[in-house]
């Protein structure tokens, strides 16, 4: 039977508002089973918790070990490759500045103050600059220098000021690893991630100039996300080796800003929910979520042309997670 929203919600409500006990004898597997391939814009969803698969299901796209449009989960994987550059030394620090980081990247009629924008401001989404997302992006990416344009765009706040959500920050954040390791994204990307977790990274879009997109358009399969989810609950550990520096993702659990629109906190990349989920999302419902303190590890793909708003799909997925998964703990 198909469940509409309110339906849907209506049957979360009780997950939500019930006691602990209560939802832990009335949630189990069954139940969140029902509750997820409800939703119709779900493709797959994988949960585990420990090294228990409690939940593998396809039940529309390409399958869990196909590859998927992740969207903006890019951006949290670019986080990570940024947090390499920095344990490496390749990067000085989240204080570095583009300006001393990548010079080469600033049009001589950027933005005033771009040259000082450090890849703490950028990987949080601070740039202070007009997004290139929205209503934006299509101008933005049809433009002969994304990069460049990205850096043009009208200053509308402080550099490391307010959260604004702007692939073309992830972009430039991206150009500036490449050029200062010698490496694109996507050398970056397999070595640095696909390699130590056994996964394939396939190639993905690029701009004009060559830059692979930062923040946007990468692919992974569901059992892929799963393990990069894995790694973020274990603390950057992933089959016995430390895969990326434990302190890096404890920063990336801390908030420093808060999304505007759906108010949750943001660091390095990631979003976190006050019940402590770590969260990578994408657009149209592409989730990758780790919950530390409970040992579970989700990855979510879905219909990658249907919007996710907050107040919408993205909601339902957020009260999944908070609801029949985080009960299974």
């Amino acid at each position: 039977m198909r469940m509409t929203r309110r339906s849907f919600s209506a049957a979360l409500a009780g997950f939500v508002l019930a006691p602990a006990v209560v939802r832990a004898q009335s949630a189990g597997v069954a139940g969140l089973r029902a509750a997820a391939l409800g939703l119709p814009q779900l493709h797959a969803i994988m949960v585990q918790r420990g090294d228990e698969r409690l939940l593998a299901e396809a039940p529309r796209g390409r399958g869990l070990g196909a590859a998927a449009n992740i969207k903006s989960c890019s951006k949290s994987l670019l986080a990570l490759i940024l947090g390499t550059a920095i344990a490496r030394g390749e990067i000085a620090g989240l204080e570095a500045r583009l300006g001393d980081v990548a010079p080469r990247l600033i049009p001589a009629d950027a933005t005033e103050g771009v040259a000082d924008l450090t890849m703490g401001d950028l990987v949080t989404l601070r740039a202070g600059l007009q997004s290139t997302s929205g209503g934006n992006y299509g101008a933005w990416v049809g433009s002969r220098n994304w990069v460049a344009a990205a850096l043009r765009q009208p200053r509308i706040a402080p550099n490391g000021g307010r959260m604004i959500y702007s692939t073309g920050s992830t972009h430039v954040l991206g150009a500036a690893i490449a050029e200062t390791t010698g490496q694109d994204l996507r050398r970056l990307a397999r070595e640095r991630l696909g390699a130590p977790l056994g996964i394939d990274v396939p190639s993905w879009t690029r701009d004009p100039q060559g830059f692979y997109f930062g923040g946007n358009e990468m692919a992974l399969s569901p059992e892929a996300m799963l393990r990069v989810a894995v790694l973020m609950r274990d603390g950057g550990r992933f089959g016995g080796a430390q895969v990326i520096a434990p302190d890096w993702v404890a920063q990336s659990q801390r908030p420093l800003t808060r999304s505007p629109y759906s108010g949750l906190t943001y660091g390095l990349g990631w979003f976190q929910s006050q019940s402590g989920w770590i969260i990578a999302r994408g657009y149209g419902g592409q989730i990758i979520a780790a919950q530390p303190n409970r040992a579970l590890a989700v990855a979510i793909t879905s219909d990658p042309m249907q919007a996710a708003r907050s107040g919408g799909y993205f909601g339902d997925l957020m009260r999944l997670l908070e609801g029949p998964v985080l009960s299974l703990a």
